[in-house]
């Protein structure tokens, strides 16, 4: 069965709102990227590929439930969007869909007599419903069309966009995690397997155990206690004291919480769970005492051994596996945990290649390598200059530059280099772009992904990244294509 092509449902006409120039642009905008959605092939691309991965599951499916599954698959990617150009929060943003007769329209879940909104859950089904390779092929489409010679027309872009000049850089994309104490770790562990063994309890299986608040207040005492001894006389002892404590009753938790954990498994079937809501809570006991012991012995190296754990062997949330130490060195910013994210965009602040890191970079350079394999993969063509800052530059770059006839506008660590450099009127233009390509980071972290990225796992994040890009391309289009009308108007 084949991609069924469908008419647009006829929706009630937008009011006229005049007096607020805010919303005639943001209206604009919106309308725009839906013409962009539709002229340079993503949207029918994008319900293709589900569809053909929906199909391959070999059930027999009729013309209706292909044509309702082609509208979720449609309202997915405008949701995916629109959510990264308003707000990111699913709540948030569900109830400004229904409050906003533009973004009904959209989102294309208008209709005459009645409006059905995504709810919340509905809304993260959407985000899942890809994988992050599906979006960057719709990224890459994109892109191809609006560089293509006959392409931008089609999009009603006068100019073909260059993609001859890389720009690159790397930022820290932060996790939602607090400052990854060591004691504060066998707090966490303590509150999580207590939830949910109170979880278990409720059902009516139990084991003899005081009752699990009891366990709760005492390591918050204890916690509190550890707050407060670093002002008192002889702190390190009193510290010490603490920690010796909070070990006792971790391990005396850890015994109850296995002993819950198998009655679960063995009589979950006279609860009201299902199978899977069982699992889902022995699971979330099971993945917190795996790492318990490793959480005391580095609170134990740290507080009462006076050791320094090495950075790959710390733990630095309980709940997200894949946090890295990040030392940048910047002001306000010496450490920060979470992920490098490598961006490059070209010379009209396009995005056209990002990668988020599950491991510790390797360094910048070879982070360049990788992108112009994969630049070079997706369009064809490696680009005709490179920009970027010190961290970028190394021999084996420069050379391999060189190999591919890519001009070298890397900024050179040798000073008596980058003096010679700049007798080179290349290389200082590209330069004074690159000042540019901070901002376009912190546009992109700030305005698309928020200053703290809330997603759990690092998959989600990852397609959480593409999606803003995705979003963060077509308002750059949208934007050029306005200040194309306004030159016009002008002219006029």
């Amino acid at each position: 069965m084949r991609f069924i092509a469908q008419e647009q449902e006829l929706g009630r006409e937008l009011p006229r709102v005049i007096g607020n120039v805010d919303y005639a642009e943001y209206r604009a905008q919106l309308e725009l990227i839906d013409g962009f959605l539709v002229k340079s092939g993503i949207e029918q691309r994008f319900v293709e590929t589900r569809l053909e991965a929906w199909l391959e599951t070999g059930e027999r499916v009729g013309v209706k439930a292909q044509l309702r599954y082609q509208q979720m698959c449609l309202q997915a990617l405008r949701c995916g969007i629109a959510r990264q150009l308003t707000d990111r929060e699913y709540r948030k943003f569900t109830r400004r869909v229904a409050e906003s007769a533009v973004l009904q329209r959209f989102c294309r879940v208008e209709q005459f007599e009645v409006v059905r909104v995504p709810s919340k859950s509905t809304l993260d089904r959407y985000d899942k419903l890809a994988p992050e390779t599906e979006i960057r092929a719709l990224v890459s489409q994109l892109l191809r069309k609006a560089g293509d010679s006959a392409g931008h027309s089609d999009l009603g872009l006068e100019t073909e966009v260059g993609l001859d000049v890389l720009l690159a850089d790397t930022t820290c994309l932060k996790a939602n995690i607090h400052f990854p104490t060591d004691w504060v770790l066998l707090r966490d562990g303590v509150r999580t397997v207590m939830k949910a063994v109170k979880l278990i309890r409720r059902e009516g299986l139990k084991h003899r155990m005081e009752e699990p608040e009891r366990f709760l207040s005492e390591i918050n005492r204890l916690s509190m206690e550890m707050t407060q001894s670093r002002r008192a006389a002889g702190s390190v002892k009193q510290r010490k004291r603490v920690l010796r404590r909070m070990k006792r009753l971790v391990k005396v938790v850890r015994s109850h919480a296995q002993r819950y954990v198998d009655l679960l498994k063995e009589n979950w079937s006279q609860t009201e769970w299902t199978e899977a809501q069982a699992r889902q809570v022995w699971r979330r006991i099971e993945g917190v005492l795996e790492q318990l012991p490793a959480a005391v012995r580095q609170a134990h190296e740290r507080l009462i051994g006076g050791r320094l754990v090495p950075n790959e062997e710390k733990i630095l949330s309980l709940y997200e596996p894949d946090i890295r130490v990040i030392v940048r060195g910047k002001a306000g910013a010496e450490v920060e945990f979470g992920n490098t994210l490598y961006v490059g965009e070209q010379q009209d602040g396009l995005i056209v290649d990002w990668k988020l890191l599950r491991e510790q970079s390797r360094g910048d350079a070879v982070l360049l390598e990788e992108s112009l394999e994969r630049i070079q993969a997706c369009y064809g063509k490696y680009p005709c200059a490179v920009g970027a800052d010190r961290g970028f530059d190394r021999k084996v770059t420069r050379d391999n530059l060189e190999e591919r006839h890519i001009f070298n506008g890397l900024c050179p660590r040798s000073v008596a280099t980058l003096t010679e450099r700049m007798k080179d009127e290349g290389f200082i233009a590209i330069q004074r772009r690159r000042a540019q390509t901070e901002g376009r980071i912190g546009i992109l972290k700030n305005d698309f992904l928020g200053p703290v990225l809330r997603n759990k796992g690092f998959e989600s994040r990852e397609r959480e990244v593409a999606w803003a890009v995705l979003a963060h391309n077509l308002w750059v289009l949208a934007r050029m294509l306005r200040a194309q009308e306004k030159e016009r108007q002008k002219a006029a």
